[in-house]
This record gives structure tokens, sequence and C-alpha cells, in this order.
């Protein structure tokens, strides 16, 4: 698969090469992760991202590093199928929030995603997490409604948000 690029950020599948910037990427921002991402909680390292990039390579999962200006690894993305449709998950290091990353990976996934004839997008995020929230509202999704879920982190209120972008008509 071509990398997905606007300029600005360029999502590319994780690979096996990957391996180290990612174990150093997470684990250099464990306690602004590990809050709110079950998976970043109490630790990761290279088992874990070796389990991780097991699945890439299966076909279990469609993540992808999402790099910055100059190729740097600033986060991931992931595409879900929820058939017929998709959802959404990311993450950034926390040297690297603010800057609109998060947001232009969302937008490029929301294309692949028409691309692939979805009929509707979600982005969840627990109600507590502010800055993830942020993120549908900038791209026009609808907040579509609430979710119990068991807290997976220790910054999770259990409590979920759904947030829906359905394919425009003019897209066919």
């Amino acid at each position: 698969m071509d990398p997905l690029t606007d300029g600005v950020v360029t999502l590319v599948r994780w690979r096996q090469e990957d391996l180290d910037v990612l174990v150093r990427t997470v684990s250099g921002s464990l306690e602004h992760l590990g809050g709110w991402l079950g998976w970043a909680t109490g630790g990761y390292g290279e088992a874990d991202a070796k389990e991780f990039l097991r699945a890439q390579e299966t076909g279990e999962s469609r993540d992808y590093a999402i790099r910055g200006p100059g190729g740097v690894v600033v986060g991931g993305c992931g595409l879900m199928d929820r058939d017929p449709g998709r959802e959404i998950g990311y993450w950034l290091a926390k040297e690297h929030t603010g800057r609109g990353y998060v947001t232009r990976a969302a937008a490029l996934l929301v294309a692949e995603s028409w691309r692939e004839g979805a009929t509707f997008v979600d982005i969840k995020h627990d109600e507590r997490n502010e800055r993830s929230g942020a993120v549908p509202r900038r791209l026009g999704f609808i907040h579509h409604g609430e979710e119990l879920a068991d807290p997976v982190a220790p910054e999770c209120s259990g409590f979920t948000h759904v947030w829906r972008m359905t394919r425009p008509e003019w897209i066919g």
C-alpha cells in the first residue's frame, strides 16, 4: 500500500524495521499515553512492539506510523473495520502534541475509508480525554452517542463519546 500523505504528515504501515523507533516513541511517552491507553499502562517494551508488529504482518490490524516533517515518527493511528463503516484510533508522543498531526492523520484515514466504500467513520474517546475529543469536532464529525466501557487505563472514566461522519452522497 502506498503511503497516505497531505504534505505535512505521512501515514505508513508499521513494519518490522520500525521496532526500535516504535519502542522508543511509545516508551518515551508512557506517562502521557498510559493514562488513556490500556496497552501503554504498565510499560511498553520490545516484546509488546514485536506482538504489535506481528499483527501488522498478518493483516489482523491496519495501523500506521504518523510521520511528521522530516519523516520523524510522531505517533500512530489505526483504521478498524466496523462493517459497513470504519473506526479511527490515534495516539501521539507527548513532544509532538498540539501541532495538528492527529487531525491531519484522521482526515487522511477518513478519505481512505471513503475510497474503500465505507458508509461511516467513527471516532471514540473517553469523556475525560478532551484533547482526543477535539479531533472529531475539528473534522466535522457529529456527536453520535455515548457508550459505557470498562475503564482500560487510569484516567478513563468508563464513559465513551462516539462521533460519526457519514459518507457524503456526492462521493457515490
